[in-house]
């Protein structure tokens, strides 16, 4: 048996016997069959340079060091960086590669996603989105990045894109400072114009308030011999008010007057409007009741016919229904008439189809029967049946008719050879 002590940065990775995986610890004794492997936690730079490209096809390069560690709170990712790192150490080129792989993989997949500008613009937002697509990987292998730097990015040879775009910003801000200077030159032009105007503006100020005091000074004297004048003319006016409100009172009196004779008038008048309305009211009521009595006899008789008709039509309704009935039971009868007919018929065809079948049958049976006797010999069947048909006399009796009153030439061919040749003016070739 052997203790093993781990340091305060290490700990101890055991496998072997009683253990079914991977068993941490600080601390521990080691039976035989159990081997232990010591890994380190302190975190490890990484630098790279990633090559990437951004949308728009352009190439840039990306320096960056990361500073990257196992999770030592987290039991479950200590054991995946174990599994990761045994038997190799942390500073390895298996996990150099593997931190370089993801973090560039990352790296360029985002950057074909952003054209140049965004990056350039963007430069925090770019890197806390590789920062997080990148962290995403490596906790799989139980790895947290613990510090990043990202540097500025840098042209590729041949694609001279910041540097241009640098020397746009030079010459933007030099232009910028030619216009802040004239823009000086013209703010001094502009005050000294504006100097002068203030000083003619101040004289004319001067002299147009020396105007309106003169002119206020002869107001006032016109004002004073205004206002005896229309204290004057109140006072003439007042008494013109005092006459028009003794005339208004006086005119008010009297159409107090007429307005009382008119409404006693009004008041009359409404009396009889309103009798004759009652009067009215008395007869609307007496023909409405006879019109409602006309109304209940017109609408019992309008039932009544109704009813009426209904009825008159379910009975035509019910007749046309038992007709439809009737002929649809005829032509039924008469379809199944038709269709036992066309039964016979077709029965008929088909006995007659299966004579002529059974009869071309039993001709091929006796023609197969005659060319075996004939022992193949189709010309001799061919002669056999022409003979046994009559076809022969057929044929010499329409010749006969056919020379009848002529003396012709007659020969008789017979296999190829000439039995009997007559001349006479026609000639007969009869082949046998």
């Amino acid at each position: 048996m052997m203790y093993k002590v781990a340091k305060p940065s290490q700990y101890l990775a055991i496998t072997g016997t009683g253990i079914e995986d991977i068993k941490l610890a600080k601390k521990a004794w080691l039976i035989p069959g159990q081997s232990c492997t010591v890994f380190d936690l302190s975190p490890v730079n990484y630098t790279f340079e990633v090559q990437a490209m951004s949308a728009e096809k352009l190439p840039f390069v990306l320096p960056a060091v990361f500073t990257i560690g196992p999770r030592s709170e987290d039991m479950e990712s200590l054991l995946k960086y174990a599994k990761l790192i045994s038997p190799r150490d942390k500073l390895s080129n298996h996990v150099n590669e593997l931190v370089q792989g993801i973090i560039e993989g990352e790296t360029r997949v985002l950057a074909a996603s952003m054209t140049m500008e965004d990056i350039f613009k963007g430069t925090k937002e770019f890197k806390q989105e590789v920062f997080g697509k990148v962290q995403l990987e490596l906790d799989q292998f139980g790895l947290l990045i613990y510090n990043a730097n990202v540097k500025q990015l840098v042209d590729v040879s041949g694609h001279e894109y910041f540097s241009y775009l640098g020397q746009k910003t030079q010459h933007e801000a030099a232009n910028q400072a030619k216009v802040d200077v004239a823009e000086a030159k013209m703010k001094g032009a502009i005050g000294a114009k504006a100097r002068e105007g203030q000083t003619l503006q101040n004289a004319a100020k001067i002299d147009a308030e020396t105007k309106i005091i003169s002119t206020q000074r002869q107001g006032q004297g016109m004002k004073e011999e205004i206002k005896v004048r229309t204290e004057v003319k109140v006072f003439e006016n007042a008494r013109d008010a005092e006459v028009a409100e003794a005339n208004a009172e006086l005119a008010k009196k009297k159409a107090t007057w007429a307005k009382g004779s008119k409404m006693a008038e009004v008041e009359a008048a409404k009396a009889v409007s309103l009798r004759e309305a009652e009067l009215q009211k008395d007869l609307k009521a007496e023909l409405l009741s006879k019109a409602s009595v006309q109304y209940k006899t017109k609408v019992q008789e309008a039932n009544w016919e109704l009813y009426n008709k209904q009825k008159k039509a379910e009975a035509e309704l019910f007749q046309k229904q038992k007709q439809a009935e009737a002929q649809k039971a005829l032509a039924d009868a008469e379809f199944y008439a038709c269709q036992q007919t066309a039964d016979g018929d077709l029965y008929a065809k088909k006995k007659e189809a299966e004579g002529l079948m059974a009869l071309a049958q039993a001709q091929a049976l006796y023609l197969r029967s005659l060319l075996d006797a004939l022992s193949g010999n189709y010309t001799a069947l061919r002669d056999y049946l022409m003979i046994n048909g009559g076809m022969f006399q057929e044929i010499a009796n329409i010749n006969a008719n056919g020379i009848q009153g002529l003396q012709p030439k007659i020969s008789v061919w017979t296999n190829g050879g000439v039995m009997d040749s007559v001349w006479k003016e026609e000639e007969l070739v009869i082949w046998l």
